[in-house]
């Protein structure tokens, strides 16, 4: 990995140059159920504050793209609220997601700033976790591509008992570098998006993937129909694996990923929204899990000598929330059905995750990616 330090020093310079600049005032951005008002937006290069309303009637998330890499998101924006997002930006031009996936993009065009931020953090001190950090992702990519392709042969050969029981171990390692593999928007969205996503649900021909496989395999019960899917699936897995090999991982969202992991649990997969057909949930759960304290694992040591008491509160609050889901490990190896457990169970859960959600969102301020 030595031969990749270089790159990766430079794009934490590049994530981190001008993250104590002034941010101006907040951008204000509406979706509506048509597309986003206003549809075009301008602003200088540094720290920008966006202001998301929610005009629409659906839960969203708003993304800023460049060309097909999530630079920044904000996830589950709920019906009548705002939520802000701050975004260190380059100049040049990004496109902005504007709700359903049929909706029109937006565009957003960033200036050049008009002086040099002050001084960044200095680079050094994360080339050490973004190299294990990409080796990680790299281990699991792998992994990944090869589960989803045992997954694709047992539905297309109509094995559905197989199939079922690959499903949530294939999903696994996608969810452990979920903050990588969803960089690619193009990607995620084909292999993990809900049918909510689309106006017409579940009947829309656009819902594929991962969760129109799981529609088949356990409410239709049936391989009818989905070998297309199937082959795309695969497909998309392969493309993945080829992108990361050649990604720099940005060292911001390295850092962003160990709260995001956690706060999309907190936030919508807790009410069990995710795996809707297989009630395999608990399976995505822990690997969020695994993959957000991988990255706090590699981060500790820099995180240390800034706030030792963090440290030792998240690690606290790691425990808690790995206690928990361990009491719903069944004898296989896997997990309970998440239908078993019952409204206090769930919010039993969703306190501990809440709370180690709220310090890891601090990470990036710590390390000074803010």
């Amino acid at each position: 990995m030595t031969a990749r330090w270089p790159a990766l020093a430079a794009a934490f310079l590049l994530s981190a140059g001008s993250a104590s600049a002034q941010a101006p005032d907040p951008v204000a951005v509406t979706v509506t159920d048509k597309g986003c008002e206003p549809a075009a937006l301008t602003v200088p290069a540094g720290k920008s504050v966006f202001k998301i309303s929610n005009k629409s009637r659906r839960v969203l998330e708003w993304e800023i793209l460049q060309g097909t890499m999530i630079v920044e998101e904000r996830e589950n924006i709920i019906p009548g609220f705002v939520q802000s997002l701050s975004a260190t930006l380059q100049p040049g031009s990004y496109e902005m997601t504007c709700g359903l996936l049929s909706n029109p993009k937006g565009t957003l065009t960033v200036t050049a700033a008009t002086a040099a931020a002050p001084g960044a953090p200095d680079p050094m001190a994360l080339v050490g976790p973004l190299a294990a950090y990409k080796l990680y992702v790299m281990a699991e990519v792998e992994a990944f591509h090869g589960q989803t392709a045992a997954f694709v042969a047992a539905v297309k050969a109509d094995r559905i008992a197989e199939a079922k029981a690959l499903y949530p171990q294939a999903r696994r390692h996608y969810e452990r570098i979920e903050p990588v593999a969803s960089l690619f928007n193009d990607l995620d969205k084909s292999m993990d998006v809900r049918a909510d996503d689309f106006e017409r649900k579940d009947a829309d021909p656009g819902f594929i993937g991962f969760h129109r496989l799981e529609k088949g395999l356990w409410a239709d019960n049936s391989t009818e129909g989905l070998g297309a899917h199937a082959d795309r699936l695969l497909a998309d897995a392969t493309e993945l694996k080829r992108r990361i090999a050649d990604l720099t991982i940005p060292p911001a969202k390295m850092v962003g990923g160990a709260a995001g992991l956690i706060e999309e649990v907190a936030a919508t997969k807790i009410s069990g929204e995710e795996d809707r057909y297989s009630r395999t949930d608990l399976w995505d759960f822990h690997a969020n899990v695994e993959g957000s304290r991988k990255i706090f694992d590699l981060l500790r040591p820099l995180v240390a000598t800034r706030d030792p008491d963090l440290v030792a509160r998240t690690e606290t609050n790691f425990s808690r929330v790995e206690t928990l889901l361990a009491k719903y490990r069944t004898g296989d190896g896997g997990f309970a059905p998440y239908d078993s457990l019952s409204d206090r169970d769930r919010n039993a859960l969703k306190r501990p995750i809440t709370v180690l959600a709220e310090d890891l969102s601090t990470l990036r301020g710590k390390l000074g990616l803010d």
